[in-house]
């Protein structure tokens, strides 16, 4: 039976999922919602994550199984709080969780663990990658084994507060009629364990080729990123965060630019959107998280996923979540 458009984990909340194919198996790499009772805010301090779990399932259709907890906060030496939206990939052998989480400072960097199998557990590094900064993390390998790893998010994820390269509180959103602020993409060292260079900014451009304003929130990157590939071509995906939709853009070159395309996701229920795009057997899939299970409760989100289908000449059909 189909569970398309349905809550895929109702034991525990869950959210941001990443959706991967390890050895002709799906594995989700979700972020882990702590109920509680506490007030939402533009800080997104209600998102208390502290752990992360591994999800699996042979088929779509088949049983979603828990493969239990794969890291804490309190694995991880330089972890304050607020584990949020990870990624992984599998490189040398061995598979790297790339995560964000809040320093002793309270600012967010990106950190590292790994593991000897697709469910972990993961072991994390003593020392989150130097020069790392924001949150939601997207590893993407491409085709010649370099890994890029994509990541940023306003508001609460900080990312308006480096601009300068160093965290600055101070720090503030461009004026509407300017370009807006970019996804942020670093390539990965060989080892996996640190930037290979300093992380750039990643262009996303209009139809005449000029840079999307900080005022075309329709449009503009807010947090979220995803790539993936299809018939050659890159596809950025990411969240506009105040209009709650996923939309895409697509270039020749991992690193930019990009040409906004359209809506993959339109507003589901709840304030965030955060997604991942996988092929598996021969179809492609989005997942993606609202907050259905929990009455619209915005940090007690579960995990959805629905086929997504491109049209002949690459557009994205868009997907209205709540359509049968």
């Amino acid at each position: 039976m189909s569970r398309e458009k349905e809550p895929l984990i109702t034991h525990i909340y869950t959210a941001d999922p990443s959706a991967h194919v390890f050895d002709d198996r799906l594995y989700i790499y979700p972020s882990h919602d702590i109920p509680h009772d506490g007030e939402d805010n533009d800080n997104g301090d209600e998102y208390q994550m502290q752990d992360y779990h591994v999800f699996s399932m042979d088929s779509v259709d088949a049983p979603c199984i828990d493969h239990g907890e794969v890291l804490s906060k309190d694995d991880v030496p330089w972890v304050r709080d607020q584990m949020w939206a990870p990624d992984v990939v599998y490189k040398n052998g061995k598979y790297y969780l790339v995560f964000p989480a809040r320093d002793m400072e309270g600012n967010f960097r990106l950190g590292i663990a790994t593991a000897e199998k697709p469910e972990g557990p993961f072991k994390p590094e003593e020392h989150c990658i130097e020069g790392s900064f924001s949150i939601d993390p997207a590893a993407f390998m491409d085709d010649d084994g370099k890994v890029y790893v994509y990541f940023g998010g306003l508001w609460g994820g900080q990312l308006e507060k480096f601009q300068s390269g160093t965290f600055d509180p101070s720090g503030k959103e461009p004026e509407k009629d300017q370009p807006a602020l970019l996804p942020m993409c670093a390539v990965m060292s060989e080892d996996m364990l640190s930037f290979a260079e300093a992380p750039r900014g990643v262009q996303i451009l209009d139809e005449k080729g000029d840079p999307i304003l900080a005022g075309d929130e329709e449009r503009r990157y807010f947090e979220g990123p995803w790539m993936h590939k299809y018939k050659g071509t890159y596809y950025l995906s990411y969240s506009t965060g105040t209009t709650h939709r996923v939309v895409y853009a697509t270039g020749d070159n991992p690193l930019g630019p990009f040409t906004y395309r359209g809506h993959i996701l339109e507003p589901v229920i709840g304030w965030t959107t955060h997604h991942s795009i996988v092929e598996f057997h021969g179809k492609w899939y989005l997942f993606y998280h609202d907050c259905e299970l929990s009455g619209g409760i915005n940090h007690r989100r579960c995990v959805k996923y629905t086929e997504l289908h491109y049209n002949e000449d690459g557009t994205i059909q868009t997907i209205f979540p709540y359509d049968k």
